[in-house]
C-alpha cells in the first residue's frame, strides 16, 4: 500500500463512559445498544489525514479549529452538541468493531452543519459508536468548514468525501473491510455531500497520488434529512443529483415539518424507482431536522431501527467471508 494513502496522526483510547452513563439509561434500545457495545469492546478511534498535504484549492489561512457552540448553543434531547469550526485538515476518525463481531461491512459518516459547522458528535461520533456496536465500522469524515466556494458549497465536502471513500477501500484490509461493503452516510449538509458523492460520475478534483486511481463510488448510501438536493420550486432535483444505472441502493429519512424541505429525499426516492434502482424512504409527519441518532418520544428519531433493519435485509450486517 503507498504511504500516501493516508498519514496515521494518533490513536484514542477507550473513551470515558461512567459520566454518560446516567443521561444515556432508558433513552431506548438504541442507545442502549451503544453502551453495550461500549462495554463489551474497546471504543477507540484511530485517526488518519485524508490528503497527503493541504487539499485542493486551499489557499486561505483559518483561525484555529475550534467548537463554536458556546454556553447558549442550542441542545438536542437535552445533551450539548459539539459544533465545529474552522476545519482546514480533513480527518477520518475509524471505531472498529471487536474481531468477533466485525461485518466487513463500513459506513463512512458526513455531519452537517449547513457547511458553516459540523454537528461532529451529534451527526458524527455518535453514529459511529452506535454502527461499532452492530458490527459495522464508523469512519467519521471531519470535512471542510465553512464552505469555500459560495456558488458551489458543497465542493469541498465532495472532495473531502471523494477522497475519504478512497483511502477506505485502499485501506479496507488493513480495517478488516470488505472492499465492496462500503457505504456512505450523510445528515443535512453531509447528506449533499454523502449524496453528490454517490452520484457525480467526476472526481471533483485533480489526481494527488495513487489513492485517487482507487474507486470512490460507495456500496449503499444513507442519507438523513438531506439537504439542498433541490431547487427553489422544490419541484425538481438539482442538477447535480443524476439517478441512473449505477446508482447504488438508497436509505433515506426524513420529517415532512423539517424546515429543510423532505422533497429533498422524496424526489431523490422518485428518481431511483424510475431509473429501477433499489431505495427505501421514510417520512414522518414530525420531527424537525437535527436531532441525530439521539431518540426520544418522537417517532422519527427511531429511524436507526429501520437503518439497521435495512442493512440486514441487504445482507450488511452478516459476517464478510471473504
Amino acid at each position: 500500500m503507498p504511504q500516501s494513502a493516508a498519514f496515521p496522526i494518533f490513536t484514542m483510547e477507550a473513551m470515558a463512559m461512567m459520566s454518560t452513563l446516567g443521561s444515556r439509561i432508558g433513552i431506548g434500545i438504541v442507545t442502549l445498544t451503544i453502551l453495550l457495545g461500549q462495554l463489551q469492546g474497546p471504543l477507540s478511534a484511530e485517526q488518519i489525514n485524508v490528503w497527503p498535504g493541504k487539499p485542493p484549492g486551499e489557499t486561505a489561512a483559518l483561525p484555529p479549529e475550534a467548537d463554536t457552540s458556546g454556553p447558549d448553543g442550542r441542545n438536542v434531547a437535552g445533551r450539548a452538541v459539539i459544533r465545529l469550526g474552522n476545519v482546514s485538515t480533513p480527518t477520518l476518525e475509524i471505531y472498529q468493531p471487536t474481531a468477533a463481531a466485525n461485518t466487513g461491512t463500513a459506513i463512512v459518516i458526513c455531519p452537517g452543519g449547513g457547511h458553516r459547522i459540523l454537528a461532529y458528535d451529534l451527526e458524527g461520533t455518535e453514529v459511529a459508536q452506535w454502527l461499532q456496536s452492530i458490527g459495522v465500522t464508523g469512519i467519521v469524515l471531519k470535512y471542510r468548514v465553512p464552505a469555500r466556494s459560495e456558488e458551489k458549497r458543497w465542493e469541498a465536502s465532495v472532495q473531502d468525501a471523494q477522497r475519504a471513500m478512497s483511502v477506505v477501500r485502499q485501506r479496507a484490509a488493513d480495517w478488516g473491510i470488505a472492499a465492496d461493503r462500503i457505504g456512505i452516510m450523510g445528515f443535512s449538509a453531509g447528506g449533499q455531500a454523502a449524496a453528490l458523492t454517490t452520484l457525480l460520475k467526476d472526481r471533483q478534483y485533480a489526481p494527488v497520488d495513487d489513492t485517487d486511481s482507487v474507486d470512490w463510488r460507495p456500496s449503499f448510501a444513507a442519507l438523513i434529512y438531506p439537504a439542498y438536493l433541490v431547487n427553489k420550486e422544490r419541484d425538481k432535483l438539482v442538477p447535480e443529483a443524476v439517478v441512473d444505472a449505477t446508482t447504488p441502493p438508497l436509505f433515506l429519512v426524513h420529517a415532512f415539518d423539517d424546515p429543510v424541505p423532505c422533497e429533498s429525499s422524496v424526489l431523490l426516492h422518485l428518481a431511483a424507482r424510475r431509473a429501477q434502482r433499489p431505495a427505501e424512504l421514510h417520512v414522518f409527519s414530525t420531527g424537525g431536522h437535527g436531532y441525530g441518532m439521539r431518540r426520544t418520544e418522537d417517532p422519527v428519531t427511531h429511524w436507526p431501527d429501520q437503518l439497521q433493519a435495512w442493512l440486514a435485509r441487504n445482507g450488511w450486517l452478516e459476517q464478510n467471508s471473504n
